[in-house]
C-alpha cells in the first residue's frame, strides 16, 4: 500500500528542506501542506457562509479565522484582550513610536517553517536575534558566583564551560539518540522518526530533564550541571526547566528550535495584526477584498467569553461579556486551556472527561520581561584600557538572569531587556511594580558592570509584564511535568472527532498549549491548521487527493500510544 503521508518537497538546487518543528511526535509537513497550489481543503457549497466560532484572538485563533473564511466560512471571533495574544509588541510613552519592545514572543527558529509561510504571507522580514554567543551578538558576558567571563565565541570562555557543552553532547547522543533523530528529522524520515521516538516516550516519560542529567555519565559532575543550569545551550540557563520531563527538552533539540533565532522586525504583533486586515487572492465564497475586519462591526473582534453549553442538536452556544448569545455549529478554542476552568463557565458535555482531566493537569510555567528604553547603544562603546564592549548580552546568576540588548543602528534610540526569567525567578518579581524591578536590575547590573552608568542613558519609563499575572493567561506557556505525556496527546489528537461520541464534537482545541512544542508560535499555526481541517471534515469537506491534511494521514503517523493502565 502506498503511504499517502506527502513526500518533502523537491528543491531544484537538490537541498532537502529545513528542518521544521513538525514532531517528533506528529510528523506532519504542515510547511508542505501550506505551500501546496491545491489549497488545504474545501467544504460543500450548502456550507458556505456558516458560521464558526474562534475564541481567542491570538496567533493561532487568527490563522484558522483566516483560512475558515478562505474556505468560505464565516469565522466570529471572539477575544477578551488584544488581537495577538503572547506576540506582543508595545511602544514605550514619550519615546518614538518605531522604538517598541516584545513582552510575549520575541525570537524564532528557521525550523518554524509553517510560521515562516504566514510571515512571508503578510510582507514581514526578520533579523538574526541576539542570542548569548550567537553570530549576531556582539559580545556576551557569563557572570556566576560574583566572577563574570568576556566572550565573542564560546572558545573564548574557560574550558569548564566547553566541557559543560561537550557533556550536553555526549549526554543527547547517549541517551536520546540525537544524531539519528536529527538526521531522521533533517531528511524527514517518517519511519525512522517514529521507530526512534516510541522507544524513547516509553522510556523518558516519567523522566525530569534534571533526572535526565543525573543518569548520564557525562555529567556526574555537580558542578558541571550547575552550570549547565545557569547557562545552558541556545538561549541561555535551563535550570528553570529541570522539574520538566525530558521529553519537552529533546523536543526543542531535535528541531533546533533553541538555534539561530530571528526577530520580526517592526515587532511579531504585525503578524496577526496583519492577517486580520489581510484581503486574500484566493478565496471562496466571499467577494475579493474580504478581510477578517470587515467580517466583524467595525472591524473588531467581539468580547470576551463568558459562558460556553450545548444545545440541542450538539451545537455550541457562546455568551459574551455584552451578554449577547449566538449558537455555532462548530467552535475552536485557542486561548489558554486555563480559561475553561477559570475564567468561562462551561458545561461538561463539552469535552470527554479524559479532555478535562488533561486540562486540569497542564502545568504552565510563568515568565517575567523588564524593558527600557535608552538614547544609543552605549554598550557597543570600547573601554579604553581592555578594547572591549564595556556592556554584553549578559547570562548571570544573580536576579536579572538574562540581559539582552537590541539596537535598530549606531545612531538610533536603543532598547534593553534589563530581565527575562522563567518560573520561580519570574515569582521573584511578581510583587514588584516596574520602577521596582528597575532599581533591582541597575544594582545587579552596576555590579558586573562597574564603570557602565546604565542609568544616565535611560530615556523612558520601564515596561513590565509578568504573564502568569495577567488574568487572560495566567501563565507564559505550557511545559509538562513527568508522566504528562498522556494528557497531552489526549489534547493535541483532539480535532480527530470522528473518535468522540456524536455528543462531544464541534468543539476544538487549539493554541501552542495544546500543541506538543509548547511556548513556539509554530505550535500555535499547528494546532490551528489541525482545528482547520477538524471543522472542514465536521461540515463534511475534504483535502485534495494531492495534499492530504493533518487528518487524513493520522492513521499512519498518530501520537505514540502509551497504556492508561
Amino acid at each position: 500500500m502506498t503511504s499517502t503521508v506527502p513526500n518533502a518537497v523537491e528543491h531544484t538546487d537538490g537541498q532537502q528542506p529545513p528542518i521544521t518543528m513538525f514532531g517528533p511526535d506528529f510528523p506532519y509537513a504542515y510547511d508542505d501542506y501550506l505551500a501546496h497550489p491545491a489549497g488545504i481543503g474545501q467544504i460543500p457549497a450548502t456550507e458556505h457562509g456558516t458560521e464558526v466560532a474562534v475564541i481567542g484572538g491570538g496567533l493561532s485563533g487568527v490563522i484558522a479565522a483566516y483560512e475558515l473564511m478562505k474556505m468560505g466560512l464565516k469565522p466570529v471571533v471572539y477575544e477578551a484582550d488584544q488581537l495577538g495574544g503572547r506576540l506582543r509588541t508595545v511602544g514605550f510613552e514619550g519615546c518614538d513610536e518605531k522604538l517598541n519592545c516584545e513582552l510575549g514572543a520575541m525570537r524564532f527558529p528557521p525550523s518554524s517553517t509553517a510560521l515562516q509561510h504566514y510571515i512571508d504571507l503578510v510582507g514581514l522580514t526578520t533579523r538574526p536575534f541576539p542570542n548569548p554567543l550567537a553570530e549576531a551578538t556582539p559580545s556576551t558576558v557569563v557572570d556566576l558566583k560574583g566572577e563574570s567571563h568576556y566572550a565573542v565565541t564560546v572558545d573564548d570562555l574557560p574550558q569548564v564551560y566547553r566541557d559543560v557543552a561537550e557533556a550536553w553532547n555526549k549526554c543527547l547522543e547517549e541517551g536520546a539518540d540525537f544524531s539519528d533523530m536529527n538526521r531522521a528529522m533533517r531528511e524527514r524520515d517518517v519511519p525512522r522518526i517514529r521507530e526512534i521516538w516510541a522507544k524513547l516516550v516509553e522510556k523518558l516519560d516519567n523522566q525530569t530533564f534534571y533526572g535526565f542529567l543525573c543518569d548520564s555519565e557525562a555529567f556526574k559532575s555537580f558542578r558541571h550541571r550547575e552550570i549547565f543550569g545557569q547557562v545552558g545551550f541556545g538561549t541561555g540557563g535551563w535550570d528553570t526547566d529541570f522539574p520538566n520531563s525530558i521529553l519537552e527538552i529533546l523536543r526543542v533539540v531535535y528541531t533546533e528550535a533553541d538555534d539561530h533565532h530571528r526577530g520580526i522586525v517592526g515587532g511579531s504583533q504585525q503578524l496577526p495584526l496583519r492577517l486580520w486586515e489581510r484581503e486574500p487572492a484566493k478565496i471562496v465564497h466571499w467577494p475579493y477584498g474580504t478581510s477578517l475586519a470587515s467580517l466583524h462591526p467595525n472591524g473588531e473582534p467581539r468580547p470576551a467569553v463568558t459562558r460556553l453549553h450545548r444545545t440541542a442538536g450538539n451545537q455550541i452556544t457562546v455568551t459574551d461579556a455584552n451578554g449577547d448569545i449566538r449558537t455555532y455549529q462548530a467552535a475552536i478554542f485557542t486561548a489558554q486551556s486555563w480559561m475553561l476552568l477559570s475564567k468561562i463557565a462551561c458545561d461538561d458535555s463539552l469535552f470527554p472527561i479524559d479532555h478535562w482531566t488533561a486540562i486540569e493537569r497542564t502545568h504552565y510555567m510563568e515568565s517575567s520581561k523588564l524593558f527600557v528604553p535608552v538614547d544609543r547603544p552605549f554598550w557597543l562603546d570600547k573601554d579604553e584600557l581592555t578594547g572591549r564592549d564595556v556592556m554584553s548580552m549578559t547570562l548571570t546568576d544573580r536576579m536579572t538572569r538574562g540581559t539582552y540588548l537590541l539596537d535598530d543602528g549606531p545612531d538610533k534610540p536603543a532598547v534593553i531587556c534589563l530581565s527575562y526569567t522563567w518560573c520561580d525567578d519570574s515569582l521573584k518579581w511578581l510583587p514588584l511594580s516596574a520602577n521596582e524591578r528597575m532599581e533591582v536590575m541597575l544594582k545587579s547590573l552596576g555590579e558586573i558592570y562597574p564603570k557602565v552608568d546604565i542609568r544616565k542613558h535611560i530615556i523612558g519609563n520601564p515596561v513590565t509584564v509578568s504573564w502568569e499575572n495577567e488574568p487572560y493567561f495566567m501563565g507564559a506557556f505550557k511545559a509538562n511535568l513527568p508522566g504528562h505525556y498522556r494528557y497531552q496527546r489526549r489534547l493535541f489528537t483532539h480535532f480527530m472527532q470522528d473518535r468522540l461520541p456524536a455528543d462531544k464534537r464541534g468543539i476544538f482545541l487549539a493554541g501552542d498549549d495544546i500543541s506538543w512544542t509548547a511556548g513556539w508560535a509554530e505550535g500555535a499555526v499547528q494546532t490551528a491548521l489541525n482545528a482547520v481541517w477538524g471543522v472542514m471534515h465536521h461540515f463534511g469537506g475534504e483535502t485534495d487527493a494531492t495534499n492530504p491534511g493533518p487528518g487524513d494521514v493520522y492513521d499512519e503517523i498518530a501520537p505514540v500510544e502509551l497504556p492508561e493502565d
